[in-house]
């Protein structure tokens, strides 16, 4: 696939099939992520990937299992989501959080080493090392969509990062950004429509 086709077919994707992933495709796509610039050259990344399904049930456990319409529209309004097609993706989103990676073929678990409280940083240059693992992210997904996959990803809410790190066993100084999960999307996996930016009202030309 050609680079520029990989960019705009990328898509979040929140139906899967049910289909595995070679161990030789997840190492390839791994094998990107870890190519992906780093703030201090020594890219400190791990990834756990999750393939068993009991293991999958059990991190899940703790990720809301669906939302009441009733809750869904007060986010909307709590979340002051007031463009229409925003709304239309949050709604779609928000109620497969737990689904979407439980379908998933795997759940991988990105980590960075903790240098520095990137929950507390004392200045800007304290959350490189937190930007550098977002570059890894990305090519993480570009490379599933170059394989013919699609991705998900949750940020953790409340206490699910500590609770993935007591059941995973990762060390305290490793920080989880997310959870991601790859497959193979459904033929009639939910295609949410994006916005379209015309790139000539976004570049500013030597100022503002």
């Amino acid at each position: 696939m050609e680079f520029f086709e990989v960019i705009d077919k990328r898509r979040t994707v929140r139906d899967f099939e049910n289909e595995k992933i070679s161990q030789v495709v997840i190492e390839k796509i791994i094998g990107a992520a870890l190519k992906a610039p780093t703030n201090d050259h020594m890219r400190d990344w791990h990834y756990i990937v999750i393939q068993n399904r009991n293991t999958v049930m059990k991190l899940l456990d703790i990720i809301p299992k669906g939302i009441s319409d009733e809750d869904m529209e007060q986010l909307i309004r709590d979340w002051n989501l007031s463009d229409n097609e925003q709304q239309n993706a949050y709604r779609d989103a928000v109620p497969k959080q737990h689904k979407m990676l439980m379908d998933a073929s795997v759940v991988v678990i990105p980590l960075l080493k903790q240098k520095t409280d990137i929950l507390h940083p004392d200045n800007i240059s304290h959350l490189n090392g937190f930007a550098s693992i977002w570059c890894s992210i990305e090519n993480l997904f570009l490379a599933s969509t170059a394989e013919g996959y699609g991705c998900t990803l949750r940020i953790p809410l409340g206490n699910e990062g500590e609770y993935a790190k007591e059941m995973l066993g990762f060390p305290d100084d490793y920080f989880m950004p997310c959870f991601i999960g790859i497959g193979k999307p459904k033929k009639n996996a939910s295609v949410i429509k994006q916005k379209n930016i015309d790139v000539k009202e976004r570049i500013h030309w030597d100022n503002w």
